[in-house]
């Protein structure tokens, strides 16, 4: 079967039309013990060795452990042997990644949380640090440099797949007084030594580097002329050549993705260039004007590139674009490479049930060793290794959950009250409609929603739930007009993008797949703000609210980085939370039981934010019900399993006992 080859047509069907088989669907699966969503992730980041010759991953052994990275050679895989050879981790610090960088040493990243407190917006509870490895050896070594005389981090930047032994580093030094300054080197794994490639310069920021190890893009900023100028260096060149200009004033697009490894003097380059929708346009550095459009979609914005599935070979290979409708595809521009993933894919497909997005995430540099990934609505991640003539299964990022009870995610859109398109995900549970719904937007709000496996979607869902993940004007990746919508007028926080959460619930009402008297609502970080202005509105549709993360008081949020931002499109969403609905103000007005979440070191949305608002519902008698999750910063790799097992708990029990008369 041909997989990703051709550019799927937009699906414009109704939602009636999309989920005709629901009078056919399965019966209602018993719930799964909540501890099973709650765990976090038990495999993840399989990464083969250059070579082929060893394979690791993360694991977690235990509810409460911390991730581990188990090795393997990889024959003693395909020979049943399922002992790791090596397992290492940290003993006061926690293991957040690793890097194979050459054939058997990897460099190991680590956090550990530093305060209880958060040092103010942005500024969380965790420091990290990185640590060389050497798989032969059994042996760590420190990569800081204990002779510096100013605070620092390290970061890697770049493995070098053609100069084995070396990476390239990106070393930040601050001290009291000065502002921080990032630069370049190339370190010698063998020695630790450092040579330096790349001094840094306040003035000039985003650097980015080829595969070896040369600096090609970067960006400043002209204050006097509000322009953002785009950078760019040959390979061999020792200054920079400015390229491009983008005013202050356009909300459109630039963006460099990536160099033709076959032109020095063509860029790949996302950008709107007078279109309402994003494309993939070829860029000349010489004539410093766009050249051919390269590919375009009638409905998405473009979202990333494909990179050749050969890291150590093919390491700057660009072999296709990207966009996500239903789910993402893939447009190729390399036959070769389509071939080679077509085929693996269609191999994978014969196996694995559910396969919807299977992709190559690791390769030996002979190319005949390959670890591949699926990852769907209904697979949270399941690992396959093809080796030595044998394609096996490796393990999966949450094995406990089946398939084949997980709930099917449809892709649909519905129309607004002022008649606006509104693209939207539907998390189905098993048995028959009309079922309770919860609304649950994405938080941002000015991001792009891409849903693939949601574990939150996926746990309601499987305990009975109807889940409605609209795609609410504002959202990225639909269009100039489509993000524009949200605050031309005037900020739409609590207004037409509150009416398009309300609408979409009403579309399925009367669709007959969900039910009028058990309608609720769920949201993080922005969709917390959403759940708060949910839980006020007059001739509320809702039942109850649960508000986790929540901005309360606009003018608290805005003011941590008012002055920080820049451009027409940063400066009309601080202008839209200025001009949007404060939850704060709204206080008095809520009218349905609700339930407020927040994190004790959120740095992202500080708990004054919480504290602030239920002391306005305190003042007001209104009653509510607060969880702090102690411990829990903002972002979802921050919560923990004790973080989890709570939430989750407390959130299922708030719908089916106390979200109105008789529960949702």
């Amino acid at each position: 079967m041909k997989i990703f080859r051709s550019i799927a047509l937009f699906l414009a069907a109704s939602l009636a039309a999309a989920l005709s088989t629901l009078g056919m669907a399965a019966a209602k699966v018993e719930p799964y013990p909540l501890d099973y969503f709650a765990v976090r992730a038990q495999m993840s980041g399989v990464e083969l060795s250059p070579d082929g010759k060893y394979v690791a991953y993360q694991q977690i052994l235990s509810k409460e452990g911390n991730p581990v990275i188990r090795i393997h050679k990889t024959e003693d895989l395909t020979n049943g042997k399922t002992e790791p050879m090596r397992t290492i981790g940290g003993d006061s610090m926690e293991v957040t990644g690793f890097s194979w960088v050459d054939e058997t040493a990897m460099i190991v990243s680590f956090r550990a949380q530093v305060s209880n407190k958060i040092d103010g917006f942005n500024e969380g509870a965790y420091r990290g640090r990185l640590a060389l490895y050497n798989v032969a050896k059994d042996k760590f070594s420190n990569m800081s440099d204990s002779t510096s005389k100013t605070g620092f981090s390290m970061e890697l930047v770049n493995v070098l797949p053609h100069e084995q032994g070396k990476v390239l580093i990106n070393l930040s030094e601050s001290g009291e007084g000065k502002t921080s300054r990032s630069n370049y080197y190339k370190l010698d794994l063998k020695t630790l030594s450092k040579r330096l490639v790349l001094k840094g310069n306040r003035d000039v920021g985003g650097i980015r580097f080829d595969s070896h190890g040369n600096p090609r893009f970067a960006f400043s900023f002209d204050r006097a002329a509000s322009e953002f100028i785009y950078l760019y260096r040959k390979p061999g060149a020792k200054s920079w050549d400015e390229i491009y200009r983008h005013p202050l004033s356009s909300f459109e697009e630039f963006d460099i993705l990536a160099f033709d490894e076959n032109n020095p003097s063509r860029l790949y380059v996302r950008a709107h260039n007078g279109a309402d929708k994003a494309a993939l346009w070829f860029f000349n550095v010489d004539t410093k004007s766009f050249g051919k459009k390269i590919f375009s979609h009638p409905v998405s914005e473009i979202t990333r590139l494909r990179r050749h599935s050969n890291f150590w070979t093919n390491p700057d290979t660009v072999v296709g674009v990207g966009y996500f409708t239903d789910k993402s595809h893939i447009v190729y521009f390399n036959s070769e490479e389509a071939a080679i993933e077509e085929a693996t894919y269609a191999q994978l497909e014969d196996i694995v049930p559910h396969a919807s997005q299977p992709r190559m995430t690791s390769r030996s540099r002979d190319g005949q060793t390959l670890v591949v990934l699926n990852f769907g609505p209904r697979d949270p991640g399941s690992y396959y290794l093809l080796a030595n003539g044998k394609f096996q299964y490796l393990g999966g990022r949450y094995p406990l959950l089946k398939n084949e009870d997980l709930a099917e995610v449809r892709y649909i859109n519905y129309p607004a009250r002022d008649g606006r398109n509104i693209p939207a995900y539907v998390t189905i549970p098993k048995g028959e409609p009309p079922f309770p719904l919860v609304v649950m937007p994405h938080g941002g709000p000015f991001v792009r929603e891409t849903v693939t496996y949601d574990e939150w979607a996926q746990l309601l869902a499987n305990n009975g739930y109807m889940v409605l993940q609209p795609q609410y004007r504002g959202s990225r990746g639909y269009g100039l007009d489509f993000y524009k919508s949200a605050f031309i007028e005037r900020g739409q926080g609590g207004y037409k993008m509150q009416d398009d959460k309300d609408d979409g619930a009403l579309y399925l009402v009367q669709q007959g797949l969900a039910d009028r008297d058990r309608l609720g609502f769920f949201g993080w970080s922005y969709g917390g703000y959403a759940a708060l202005i949910a839980a006020a509105r007059p001739d509320n549709i809702y039942q109850c609210s649960i508000a986790g993360a929540a901005v309360t008081d606009n003018q608290l949020q805005v003011n941590f980085y008012r002055n920080d931002l820049r451009g027409s499109s940063r400066t009309e969403q601080i202008k839209f939370w200025d001009e949007s609905i404060s939850p704060i103000d709204q206080a008095d007005k809520v009218n349905i039981p609700l339930l407020v979440v927040h994190g004790s070191i959120d740095q992202r949305v500080p708990p004054e934010h919480a504290k602030r608002y239920l002391k306005e519902l305190d003042k007001h008698g209104i009653p509510y019900q607060y969880l702090e999750l102690e411990g829990a910063d903002h972002f979802y790799d921050t919560l923990y399993y004790r973080h989890k097992i709570k939430f989750f708990t407390k959130m299922i029990d708030f719908f089916k006992n106390d979200c109105g008369p008789g529960g949702l």
